[in-house]
């Protein structure tokens, strides 16, 4: 990793800049599995979650004013990323921070908790959190990855629109997914570190009658879909973070399962309205307290130490249940 010194560009008519107080990494800058149809340019930068204080706005901006707090998902694969001292964002993924909220825990939220949103509603057609499911209407649904932002983004949402019960499988942030989960309307929490046949047990044995519909793969690799597949039925539905490694038969998903990737990026095209939408309903539930930020861990450094650092322990697979923030600050 290499820092570079660039010239300041004032933002665009609709865009507006401002400097990533905090920022964390997010699945482009995860180096545990290399997608090359990323296909991403040397010294690029990749940062997509940042949070911090308006500097300025473009001439068409009616929501925001500099020194205005906030926080934003920065459009994938495009100039003005997060780890630098200014970036950019777009008005309808940009959201202010509520008092109660700190700029460390608003930069966990924008790109993790729209992948579940646009998963959970949009590509899993599942009712949005303001027009929840009738008490006492089964609909399960099984959160592979429970304890990652994603995931956990994912059962929040799902709870809020009384989706239930919810089938989370988890490892070791079980324990930060159990304060997640309502066991009252039969949530659970299946252990993956047992095995895959104690694994997909444990699953029906949480279903009961009941049959699964709907599964969300907020892991998308080592054999997650392939495990979801053995419970889902044949005409379910399935969404996944990342493109599957195998196709047809070798992929373990029947071509009866309606299958999707959830592509976040989708929230700068064909869904803005819905991300627009949704980041307005995530900051209205963070500041009555009804919906809330991942834990974080803020590694230091900033950008001159912290970044590669925090990247590295991605790759090691050190955190669990957290996300890593760097503040650019720092450096």
């Amino acid at each position: 990793m290499s820092i570079n010194y660039l010239p300041t560009k004032p933002p665009t008519p609709s865009p507006k800049k401002k400097p990533p107080t905090q920022t964390p990494p997010n699945p482009l800058t995860r180096p545990s599995r290399k997608i090359p149809a990323y296909n991403l340019r040397p010294n690029f930068n990749t940062g997509d979650d940042l949070a911090g204080t308006i500097h300025s706005v473009g001439s068409k901006i009616y929501e925001f004013r500099p020194g205005d707090r906030v926080a934003t998902f920065h459009e994938m694969m495009t100039p003005g990323g997060s780890f630098a001292e200014y970036a950019i964002g777009c008005q309808h993924t940009t959201f202010h921070l509520p008092p109660n909220v700190s700029y460390e825990a608003g930069a966990t939220l924008p790109l993790a908790a729209m992948t579940a949103a646009i998963g959970l509603h949009l590509r899993l057609g599942l009712p949005h959190p303001w027009t929840p499911v009738p008490d006492g209407q089964k609909t399960p649904l099984l959160v592979y990855g429970g304890a990652s932002a994603v995931g956990a983004y994912a059962i929040q949402l799902a709870s809020l629109a009384n989706l239930h019960p919810i089938i989370a499988i988890a490892g070791r942030g079980a324990t930060f997914v159990e304060g997640l989960i309502d066991r009252g309307k039969g949530d659970t929490i299946v252990d993956y570190r047992n095995g895959d046949e104690r694994l997909i047990q444990d699953i029906r044995s949480a279903l009961g009658d009941s049959k699964l519909r709907y599964a969300f793969d907020a892991v998308s690799e080592k054999g997650s879909y392939r495990n979801i597949c053995k419970v889902l039925e044949r005409t379910g539905r399935l969404t996944l973070v990342l493109p599957v490694k195998e196709e047809g038969v070798d992929s373990g998903i029947p071509e009866s399962v309606d299958r999707s990737v959830t592509m976040v990026g989708e929230a700068h095209k064909g869904d803005k309205e819905f991300a627009y939408v949704m980041f307005k309903y995530m900051v209205r539930g963070l500041a009555q307290g009804w919906f809330r930020a991942h834990p974080f861990e803020v590694v230091e450094g900033g950008l001159e130490t912290g970044v590669e650092k925090g990247l590295r322990w991605l790759q090691e697979g050190r955190n669990s249940g957290c996300k890593y923030v760097f503040r650019i600050g720092d450096a």
